[in-house]
């Protein structure tokens, strides 16, 4: 008896997870907002600009700059989203919606660990590569030795891209 009351608070002690899931949710939606913000605001500068024919320097890279931190965080805020929907399938449920849809068996099919690691090491690396870019658009290049560096270093990102594309696919 003893032993059937610790296995059953046992199992039950699997919905702390809820904590995570849920705050993981507010996350993913508090990134989803700052990055609408930011993607609102460097809308505005573009139209401000162009409307009062103002000159700001390095406005393109201004511009590149915003959009692409943007995404950076909505990646981020996928990363929250699938590790949310993640530890909800692992530990508390199936989410019923999903079952049927097409995503289901692309996005949200997570039966273990390993493929909830796998799907969110894959986004961040996505992540990475949109900061990798961010920051090659505002650096200063000077000589033939630092763009050298600039072409290896985009070659090493494609081929590690390339590389990722194949983890997963069985042919």
């Amino acid at each position: 008896m003893i032993e059937k009351i610790f296995e059953n608070g046992l199992w039950g002690s699997r919905f702390i997870v809820i904590l995570a899931v849920f705050f993981g949710l507010v996350g993913a939606l508090a990134l989803f907002v700052v990055a609408s913000f930011d993607v609102y605001d460097t809308a505005k500068m573009v139209i401000n600009t162009y409307l009062s024919h103002s000159h700001i320097e390095h406005f393109h890279e201004e511009v590149v700059g915003g959009i692409i931190g943007a995404v950076d965080l909505y990646l981020i805020g996928v990363v929250m989203l699938l590790f949310s929907f993640g530890l909800y399938e692992l530990f508390i449920s199936d989410i019923d919606p999903a079952k049927g849809s097409e995503k289901e068996n692309t996005i949200l099919a997570i039966h273990s660990l390993d493929q909830l690691k796998d799907k969110i090491s894959k986004v961040i690396v996505m992540v990475l590569v949109v900061g990798f870019f961010q920051k090659v658009g505002h650096t200063q290049y000077h000589g033939a030795l630092e763009l050298l560096y600039l072409a290896l270093s985009i070659t090493a990102v494609s081929v590690g891209l390339y590389f990722l594309s194949k983890v997963g696919h069985h042919h």
